[in-house]
């Protein structure tokens, strides 16, 4: 069954291989970016996929640019008017930081892109959210991280064959306090921290209507922002952030886990 999805920060990186990947599978994406207009490979995919790909304008940072988006939602959604998956991969990572010499203005602008962003585009798109097929026993409860992950794990998790609607925030394990040995990337690591507070939260908010909210970390991906060194490719790390979206249910929701389906310590 084919699924409507919304995709932020889509035009490059995971972001466009999200696209690509829920395109070819036959679902209908919804996909954002700042500059729709230069984003030639995202737009390259409507050609390839007729009528099943929309392009929208978003700045997730900015109040107008969401309340631009859910004007301009109904009438891309169709007859059902609901989405299924929102992917909340929009990111941005500032280099060269350095203690001693941190700027408020870094700070305030990851805190904005990658935690406070998400989580209010996350309750602007609540109303237009397909309710779940049913809540499990002991949704809404506190997580245990460990058990969640082992019933991921063993999980089949067929591409696609989930009824569940699902809210994917792309962490990272920077934002794991636990997993903390070095000074690096504080402004990452601070807003990230904060992104998995908010999908804790936004899972408690979301229980009741069975929607399953997952902290998800991609890892260290060949993108502009991982650089070329990185040992993984975006499809790898695509296809197993999606098996686990497919896999997940109720029970899971609150959780942080890699794309491999491993819980992370918080």
């Amino acid at each position: 069954m084919s699924r409507t999805v919304l995709v932020s920060g889509a035009n490059r990186g995971i972001g466009l291989a999200f696209a690509g990947q829920l395109l070819t599978r036959g679902d209908h994406v919804i996909a954002t970016c700042r500059h729709p207009g230069k984003a030639a490979a995202l737009n390259a995919l409507g050609g390839e996929h007729p009528g099943r790909l929309h392009v929208l304008p978003l700045d997730v940072a900015s109040e107008k640019s969401r309340a631009e988006l859910i004007r301009e939602l109904p009438l891309v959604l169709g007859e059902d008017g609901r989405l299924d998956l929102v992917i909340n991969n929009a990111g941005v990572l500032h280099s060269g930081e350095r203690f001693g010499q941190l700027r408020q203005e870094t700070l305030e602008d990851s805190l904005r892109i990658n935690a406070i962003g998400p989580l209010l585009l996350a309750q602007a798109v609540a109303s237009l959210l397909r309710d779940g097929d049913g809540v499990a026993e002991g949704a809404g409860e506190a997580v245990n991280q460990a058990s969640i992950g082992e019933r991921l794990d063993r999980l089949p998790g067929a591409l696609g064959n989930t009824n569940r609607t699902v809210i994917a925030n792309l962490s990272s394990q920077l934002g794991s306090i636990a997993g903390v040995t070095r000074f690096g990337a504080p402004s990452y690591a601070i807003s990230k921290a904060a992104q998995n507070m908010a999908s804790a939260q936004l899972a408690q908010a979301l229980a009741a209507r069975g929607i399953v909210v997952l902290s998800l970390h991609p890892g260290w991906v060949q993108t502009d922002m991982g650089g070329e060194k990185a040992p993984d490719a975006p499809a790898d790390v695509v296809a197993g952030m999606l098996r686990l979206i497919d896999a997940a249910t109720p029970a899971q929701s609150g959780g942080f886990f890699d794309w491999r389906g491993e819980a992370l310590s918080w």
